[in-house]
């Protein structure tokens, strides 16, 4: 990947051999040639690591796994399920918002920033960390799954009594081959409106995580998101 784009300490020594491999290198060249060629693409790479730097691989407690970043102007900033202050709350993570509200009685936020559930453990984890400006998933199969499933691999084999949320096929597809004897695996259709209504509505991912993470003696998920966020009102 680029010299200039930073990997968090952490994850940078335990995702090491993954930059040496040749789906790297050909990404890292997809990459630079969409660049190249003038196309834009989401978010900007100083923010593809977003997730990993905001969450260091020992303060793992939660993953959430997305799958593309958004493609819209001005959204994604590394984080799946997040955009950035001042933009409105795509519809998946007004559902999010409407499912904690309803498990935990929290009132939703005016924005859609998430950097307060990353900064407690929640590794918001998209499967494919790049997208070109309104294409969606335009960069799937160009290598980043395998970078994604080192992740997953990494927290699941060397790490225990993590809360991994998996929202919808693909992302329980991705997650197959995390041990459920190690770790809790919650499993619900997708938050989108195209799905929210077959399954997520009710799933309760939110209290169920916090009653696991205390059982396993550790602080539970502060789910509610402090005001400030420069956000619009949902």
């Amino acid at each position: 990947m680029d010299d200039l784009i930073e990997l968090e300490a952490s994850w940078g020594l335990a995702l090491a051999p993954e930059f040496t491999k040749d789906y790297m290198q050909q990404l890292k060249a997809f990459l630079h040639g969409e660049l190249a060629v003038g196309k834009t693409i989401f978010p900007k790479n100083s923010e593809y690591f977003a997730a990993l730097n905001r969450t260091p691989v020992d303060e793992v407690k939660v993953v959430i796994l997305g799958q593309d970043p958004y493609h819209g102007p001005g959204q994604a900033h590394g984080l799946c399920f997040s955009v950035q202050p001042g933009v409105p709350a795509p519809p998946s993570l007004v559902n999010i918002y409407k499912e904690m509200e309803d498990d935990l009685g929290i009132v939703r936020a005016h924005h859609g920033c998430l950097h307060a559930w990353a900064d407690q453990g929640v590794l918001l984890l998209n499967a494919v960390l790049t997208v070109e400006a309104h294409n969606a998933a335009s960069h799937q199969g160009r290598g980043w799954e395998a970078f994604t499933d080192a992740i997953i691999a990494e927290l699941n084999e060397k790490h225990e009594n993590l809360v991994f949320i998996l929202w919808g096929g693909y992302a329980q597809k991705k997650g197959a081959k995390i041990d459920g004897t190690k770790h809790l695996v919650l499993k619900s259709p997708h938050p989108s409106p195209l799905s929210s209504y077959r399954g997520f509505f009710g799933s309760k991912p939110f209290s169920q995580t916090n009653a696991y993470l205390e059982a396993k003696g550790k602080a539970p998920i502060v789910w509610q998101l402090p005001s400030a966020g420069g956000g619009l009102l949902l």
